[in-house]
């Protein structure tokens, strides 16, 4: 997999088409969040929106019951928009900054905003910490349309079994009930 990923960047990186920006009418069109995944992603991605899409689940009723006050990705991107409409976001005028971890079950919500706003810069992180830096923080703002906005997102996620334990998750395929968010229980157990 790491393999067929570097292959593919490098690829991409080869192309002269990759040092140029998108064609106009192409900068700002929402993307289908499964154009370019393989089959095993878009299962994946299909799971995990299943969970987070706020269908009235026994997962969703324990999620809720653990956190309450707690909305699907679908409820909190609808407030997003409906919230910054009226301040003059568009897909046209709008750059989305993420910094989620880099675990796969963060991808949904990013993905969730870029199918809306059209583009992502990833300001990088683990645990959601935007580590960027100045140099990253000046590049993304290099990107946000002429006379428009940035959306920056980011935060930590967590992890909850089917039966309740915060801090845990049963992923697709893989037996092992692990951490998550792993780095940040990581950068804990560091600090202790």
């Amino acid at each position: 997999m790491m393999t067929k990923a570097s292959v593919l960047l490098a690829i991409v990186v080869a192309t002269s088409e990759a040092f140029q920006p998108p064609p106009p009418l192409l900068r700002h069109q929402p993307r289908s969040l499964t154009t370019s995944l393989d089959a095993k992603r878009k299962k994946l991605v299909s799971k995990v929106k299943n969970v987070l899409t706020g269908s009235s689940s026994d997962f969703d009723r324990l999620v809720k019951k653990t956190f309450p006050g707690a909305i699907s990705n679908t409820k909190l991107t609808k407030k997003v928009v409906a919230a910054l409409e009226s301040k003059g976001f568009t897909p046209g005028n709008t750059l989305v900054a993420t910094s989620f971890c880099a675990d796969e079950l963060a991808r949904v919500l990013e993905d969730d905003f870029v199918n809306i706003y059209g583009q992502n810069f990833n300001l990088g992180g683990l645990s959601g910490f935007p580590f960027a830096g100045n140099t990253g923080w000046g590049a993304m703002s290099a990107h946000v349309p002429d006379n428009g906005f940035c959306l920056t997102i980011h935060g930590p996620h967590v992890g909850i079994t089917q039966d309740g334990v915060v801090g845990k998750v049963e992923r697709s395929g893989i037996a092992l009930v692990d951490s998550c968010c792993g780095s940040a229980i990581a950068a804990s157990n560091y600090l202790k």
